[in-house]
């Protein structure tokens, strides 16, 4: 008995080792010279994360959690949060930073601007002496949690380039020269509207070029009226995506510009303008700055094995900072994947992030940067972003201890992004393998929904066995930038599973604006179970790869076309089978497809406004003496209300012929609670605004 009774107090023992914990209080009431209690709160993050190094040196510290929990309110950040290995937990006994049962803290970057008073044009005025005396410059300006804008023309619309011509002072080893210069000309009457700059402003006013799937910001050197000229400087174009004729401009930051309501102008001498709206009033009103460039920091020394792990996050709120553009501006990036991060992780394993917020930042949200490993964000909110959601691994091809691999991204709300860097996409998956993005609802941007791999061609990729599934992506692409789609993926990806995601609402400015687009060298890619609807260009592109299989699929109501496919090879590039295609204006294929080593066949195609089957100028017993299609079927599949979207079937014998397998499309987006999946649901002004968009778009029949 005596031996049993010792046992169980060893057990006991043990069980207090596992659940051991130590709380650590922080308040908008605290001090950090505070003991960290719950009546001697601390005020900070970074005091706290200091406490637990202090008790982790103690030579008698066991093995214990670290609760650090945060009360209600909001907290004005001095200097980003930076957790390194030695503030790392275990498994059995991690660090957590958290809310207190029932409050949301709200983390802030940034700075509350006041002093304003209404000056005899209208506009709210305040001085800021930081920037006076200090330089301190913001590119974003939040009112009342609104982004404004910063002071730009034309307010509506572009001024297209008449001509470009290049000056390399620099060529270096890349085929994009290290240092140029460019002259952008412009019609007489579009010319006019730089008069309004005035020569001390020059050096601050700045440009923004829309330019297929890129977006450039440079400032401007000197304009030279006589010629209808801009000059500015920086790398080289691009050479397979230059400014040319016809792309699109916008200039900002002067003051003339300032003149439409929800616009603002910062001033070298520290005056700040806003133009309000009719409804705002200074008293009521909050405006907040950004300051910090980001607000945490966790890295590693993957070199050494020494990584920051198990450190969790659950329930707090981030906001307010912002990426710094530099005075050579910003050069264009695919996917603006050379922009930083509000949270930035590097050389780290084992870290969560749930039930979190951020928001109201100019830059990506959350990036799992080099040397990443089992980690994990959930049931978080990121919306009104000035660039992309959540990042995955790195853009350069990293092996070994630095490569990333195993992130769940899972159940969170990624919506309004690119608002600052158009470029940006809801998840961006670099060189990295073995992740998980399922169940999110990916919203409003103007590139891609999920870009997937980061090799261009056949070259080796690290993109191997990522599994993007049961996401919600819509409205994407608007009518700003060309070549974009919901799911996007590059080069070799074998083993990567696309399947169960419902895309909608996927428009471009020209060309592009597709569902689901293989791009160059995607390769070992399965697209099964996917249910894409309301595009411009087809539910399935494929420029140039091999053996991806599209299966089960169903591909409704494209624009244009709805299948294309761009570059035939000697190799078999794809598989296209059990799908079902329905339709009611465009053609069905266009592309390639005379010349493509595809196996297309078992698949149903629909037209619910009569009898016009064009396959790529064939019709269907033509395109099927090409050796396509010869078992499937021009044929009603019999959806309940496919206008309506409702893809359901009323009956089972014409997908039957096919061997096509329903899918419970429903399924796909996020899940939990009520009100987290009516979050989801974007604002009726955002949907009908892209609808007003996609139709002014296709009347102007825009030429690539």
């Amino acid at each position: 008995m005596k031996k049993h009774k010792h046992i169980l107090y060893l057990l006991s023992l043990v069980c207090m080792g596992l659940n051991a914990q130590h709380k650590l209080y922080v308040s908008t009431k605290g001090n950090d010279a505070n003991i960290g209690s719950k009546n001697e709160p601390l005020a900070t993050l970074t005091a706290a994360r200091d406490a637990i190094r202090k008790q982790k040196s103690d030579p008698s510290f066991q093995d214990q959690s670290f609760w650090v929990i945060v009360e209600d309110g909001r907290y004005f950040m001095k200097s980003p949060l930076v957790l390194l290995p030695e503030d790392s937990g275990t498994e059995n006994h991690p660090v957590i930073y958290k809310a207190e049962e029932g409050a949301n803290p709200i983390f802030s970057g940034g700075k509350i601007i006041s002093g304003f008073v209404t000056n005899k044009s209208g506009f709210w005025e305040t001085n800021i002496s930081e920037t006076a005396y200090y330089g301190w410059k913001f590119d974003q300006l939040y009112v009342n949690n609104t982004r404004a804008t910063l002071a730009r023309t034309p307010n509506k619309g572009f001024i297209k380039i008449d001509t470009v011509t290049q000056n390399i002072w620099k060529q270096g080893a890349s085929k994009v020269a290290e240092k140029a210069e460019q002259h952008i000309f412009l019609k007489a009457e579009d010319y006019k509207i730089l008069s309004q700059i005035k020569k001390a402003e020059l050096r601050n006013a700045r440009f923004k070029a829309y330019h297929k799937w890129d977006y450039t910001l440079r400032h401007i050197d000197a304009l030279d009226p006589d010629s209808l000229k801009i000059v500015t400087s920086g790398k080289g174009m691009k050479p397979w995506n230059p400014l040319k004729k016809d792309r699109r401009l916008i200039f900002e930051n002067y003051e003339n510009a300032l003149d439409v309501s929800g616009e603002w102008f910062l001033k070298d001498n520290g005056t700040l303008l806003y133009k309000p709206f009719e409804n705002e009033s200074i008293e009521n009103a909050e405006i907040i700055a950004p300051v910090l460039e980001n607000l945490i920091t966790i890295s590693g020394d993957a070199a050494l094995n020494n990584y920051a792990e198990h450190i969790y996050f659950k329930g707090l709120s981030f906001k307010h900072c912002h990426y710094k553009i530099p005075l050579t501006g910003y050069e264009p990036s695919q996917a603006a994947a050379k922009l930083n991060a509000a949270i930035l992780i590097e050389e780290a394993k084992n870290i969560k992030i749930t039930n979190c917020e951020v928001s109201e930042i100019g830059q990506h949200a959350v990036w799992f940067g080099k040397g990443c490993s089992n980690a994990l964000i959930e049931h978080t909110y990121i919306h009104n972003i000035g660039g992309g959601g959540v990042y995955l691994g790195d853009f350069k091809p990293l092996e070994g201890n630095l490569h990333t691999h195993h992130i769940s991204v899972n159940n969170n709300i990624i919506q309004t992004g690119g608002q600052i860097f158009p470029t940006a996409v809801g998840v961006w998956v670099g060189h990295s393998s073995d992740n998980t993005v399922s169940h999110n609802d990916i919203g409003n941007f103007y590139y891609t929904g999920v870009s997937l791999g980061w090799v261009w061609g056949y070259k080796p990729s690290l993109a191997k066995r990522n599994t993007i599934s049961y996401n919600h992506i819509h409205h994407i692409g608007w009518d700003l930038l060309s070549d974009m789609a919901g799911i996007y993926t590059l080069g070799a990806s074998e083993g990567t599973q696309v399947k169960n995601n419902v895309i909608n609402n996927v428009h471009a400015y020209s060309y592009g604006g597709w569902g689901m687009y293989a791009d160059e060298g995607s390769s070992g890619i399965t697209f099964k179970d996917n249910l894409v609807y309301n595009t411009k260009t087809g539910g399935f592109q494929q420029n140039y790869g091999k053996n991806n299989v599209v299966e089960n699929n169903i591909l409704a109501f494209a624009k244009k076309y709805q299948l294309q496919c761009t570059i035939s090879e000697n190799h078999k590039s794809f598989t296209f089978r059990n799908n079902i295609t329905i339709f009611k204006e465009g053609l069905v294929a266009k592309g390639a497809w005379d010349d493509v080593n595809a196996e297309i066949d078992n698949n149903i195609y629909w037209n619910i406004n009569g009898s016009d089957y064009n396959f790529n100028n064939h019709d269907f017993k033509e395109w099927q003496k090409l050796g396509f299609d010869k078992n499937s079927f021009i044929s009603n599949p019999y959806f309940k209300d496919a206008e309506g979207f409702n893809f359901n079937f009323k009956r089972k014998k014409t997908y039957q012929k096919i061997s096509f397998k329903p899918f419970n499309y429903s399924e796909a987006g996020v899940y939990g609670s009520r009100n987290w999946i009516e979050k989801s649901k974007l604002p009726q002004s955002i949907t009908n605004a892209f609808d007003n968009a996609v139709e002014t778009n296709m009347k102007m029949n825009i030429k690539r």
